[in-house]
């Protein structure tokens, strides 16, 4: 398809369903969709609801070009296809086929589509939305928050070397220790539109265990003290073997995408996160292939530059896979097998959950 997608890949690879039936499935959902009215409101609240409305409706124009573009592809006439089409079927490709799913609550609305498969798994992806963090720090002089990290021990979270190097610094004996005047924590709250908890599910980083010198990888020591002397919960299994089919295989990210326009097609990004961002999601998608170094695999799941550290898990058995490290706009995505790290002495250190 001309354009492209942020996921490399078309709605061909992307739908297990006639196109066909996609484009009736969203017909159907726009058909049920009924804008609420601002007559009668406050001018404030009125103003507002205008603007939603006119958002939806134009939500709505993209969509149903979308829902023709399908209906040519599926017929067989892809010449046919006008860029507003082209540009409503990435938006159908995006917001269906591999969605940025609000989490809230520890939890995530039902989905339709290929992604219902969801539902069946939905006690699994909670338990592992649960053990994801947004890694946030003190002192930093322009950020307060850097990415994600997820819990892999009793004690220790992993997140991306590129997060931890913004608060840490080799501490001129083989170890690392944080910078001058800086702190870091991990919150596996920040959700959309819930208040903030009463910081139970906030864990101090109080050191570091090391930085990976080879592939994209850091591993934090936290601890419960800042939610109340509590426990923190049990670590993800984190996968020993490689699945025999991985290529394909459908997969779940965890994490606090951010908007970063310097990366990512500003329209692109709407259309998927709906401008919120920096708040915790479910990205479901499929794996692709390990790189031809071994320590790379690929995957297809809607991230963004929060997405740093976050887990990439196999939606079968909630094993983690990789840990997300970064993505090309159009290209594919990328993360550190862990499965080809079962004998490395940063993992074995910080007793890493094997599975």
């Amino acid at each position: 398809m001309r354009g492209g997608s942020p996921v490399a890949t078309g709605p061909e690879q992307v739908f297990s369903e006639d196109l066909a039936e996609v484009a009736a499935r969203v017909r159907k959902g726009l058909e049920a969709e009924v804008l609420e009215s601002g007559e009668d409101l406050p001018a404030r609240e009125a103003t507002a609801a205008q603007i939603g409305r006119a958002a939806g409706e134009e939500r709505a124009r993209v969509l149903r070009a979308g829902v023709r573009g399908l209906e040519k592809l599926a017929s067989g006439r892809a010449d046919d296809i006008d860029e507003d089409e082209y540009f409503g079927v990435e938006a159908i490709v995006l917001l269906e086929g591999r969605p940025a799913i609000l989490v809230q609550n520890q939890d995530f609305a039902p989905q339709l589509g290929d992604w219902a498969v969801l539902e069946g798994q939905r006690a699994g992806i909670r338990e592992s939305i649960a053990r994801v963090g947004r890694v946030e720090v003190s002192g930093h002089a322009d950020l307060d928050w850097l990415g994600t990290g997820f819990l892999v021990s009793p004690f220790a979270v992993m997140t991306n070397r590129h997060v931890a190097a913004e608060f840490t610094r080799a501490d001129g004996a083989g170890g690392f220790t944080f910078r001058q005047g800086m702190g870091a924590r991990v919150d596996t709250a920040e959700e959309f539109g819930v208040p903030a908890p009463d910081g139970t599910s906030e864990f101090e980083v109080t050191g570091v265990i090391g930085i990976h010198p080879d592939v994209d990888m850091a591993l934090l020591r936290v601890s419960p003290a800042a939610a109340g002397g509590g426990t923190l919960p049990a670590p993800l299994a984190v996968a020993a073997d490689a699945p025999p089919d991985l290529a394909g295989r459908p997969v779940y990210v965890v994490g606090y995408p951010a908007a970063d326009g310097r990366r990512n097609e500003p329209e692109a990004m709407s259309r998927i996160f709906m401008d919120v961002y920096n708040v915790k999601r479910l990205q479901p998608g499929t794996a692709t292939a390990l790189g031809p170094d071994g320590f790379t695999m690929g995957h297809d799941c809607s991230t963004l530059g929060g997405n740093s550290g976050s887990p990439v898990l196999d939606l079968a058995d909630h094993r983690v896979l990789g840990l997300h490290f970064g993505g090309r706009f159009r290209s594919g995505n990328f993360a550190v097998p862990l499965f080809r790290l079962t004998r490395d002495p940063l993992l074995e250190r910080a007793e890493v959950n094997w599975v």
